[in-house]
């Protein structure tokens, strides 16, 4: 009677088996990869020469008496300390009360250009929500200013704004909106009434086109289930729409309020590089105080208190919006 012999394991070649099993072959670690880092590079050079180095060299001048006797050689200006930020935060003094004053004109404008810009751009993101004949046209005009360069739009207001020529004075006569003489839009009261204009018809379009992109990204049986559990369209705008673009609004408001507390464009170009009181905003106050005063070293302590402020506010809607995220 023949016998079979089961068949040994069977070694892969070249391989030496130890006690009847297989050699494992070794694990070589993860090579590290340095090119991540070279690509950085250019933009942490960029980062620091653009951003980093001025902002220090801005601190150290908050410094400095830095004034026109001083600005030709920098190592003659003798040391402030912290003078220039006492004279700042002195609202008992012209130049703290100008500043307050300049604040809150500040503080006006951003929050009625961010608030009106975020009304008009929801507004036009819900009704072109929805394919129609025409929507693409509506939406390359919407977009038009914000297309276009900030100088000549701004550019281009001014002459609409003016007193004898303008468009603006001659639309609200041909409607009958005014009586009497022709009223002035670029300086006096209305100065800040022509420079919210100008800035809400420049931001809403942004607000529109980051609104609209986050609505594309809703999924429409949301909708579907709201209208037929009976939602009507204010019900499917408070508890569908809302909602979903939380994310979307914590970044677009945080952008238009740092960009509009900071908007340097539109009054210097509207208003000529002197705006009125009514419009005086932080950053031409401040650009005056620097450049028009020649005092360097204050200007610069304004622009500190200024980034200080801005970092805190920031900071502070960060740890709140998060706060409300995680409890949603």
């Amino acid at each position: 009677m023949a016998t079979t012999t089961a068949p040994g394991p069977v070694r892969p070649a070249g391989r030496p088996a130890e006690n009847g099993a297989p050699k494992q072959p070794k694990r070589r670690g993860p090579r590290r990869s340095y090119l991540p880092y070279l690509l950085l590079v250019p933009a942490i050079v960029l980062e620091l020469g653009i951003h980093v180095i001025p902002m220090l060299v801005g601190v150290w001048m908050s410094l400095l008496e830095l004034t026109q006797f001083h600005i030709r050689d920098w190592s003659t200006a003798p040391f402030a300390g912290l003078e220039n930020y006492r004279v700042t935060f002195d609202f008992s003094s012209a130049t703290g009360k100008d500043l307050l004053h300049s604040f809150w004109v500040t503080v006006l404008y951003t929050v009625a250009s961010v608030g009106l810009s975020w009304v008009f751009g929801m507004a036009a993101a819900v009704f072109l929500q929805r394919p129609f004949r025409g929507r693409a046209l509506l939406r390359t005009l919407f977009l038009t200013p914000y297309a276009l360069p900030v100088y000549t739009a701004v550019i281009t207001w001014t002459f609409m704004f003016q007193r004898d020529t303008g468009l603006v004075n001659q639309v609200i006569e041909q409607f009958g909106l005014v009586s009497g003489d022709r009223p002035f839009w670029l300086i006096g009261d209305n100065s800040f009434v022509a420079l919210l204009v100008v800035s809400l018809w420049r931001s809403w379009p942004f607000a529109f086109l980051c609104l609209m992109a986050g609505m594309q990204n809703i999924p429409g049986e949301l909708y579907e289930a709201a209208a037929i559990d009976g939602a009507g369209f204010w019900r499917r705008l408070r508890d569908v729409t809302m909602p979903m673009l939380r994310p979307v609004n914590q970044v677009l408001l945080l952008v238009l309020f740092l960009w509009t507390f900071n908007d340097f464009n539109t009054p210097y170009v509207l208003f000529g590089g002197s705006a009125p009181k009514q419009a005086d905003l932080i950053s031409i106050h401040i650009y005056e105080s620097s450049f028009v005063t020649w005092n360097f070293g204050l200007g610069s302590a304004m622009s500190v208190a200024l980034l200080l402020f801005l970092l805190v506010v920031t900071t502070v809607y960060l740890l709140v919006t998060n706060r409300r995220r995680e409890h949603a």
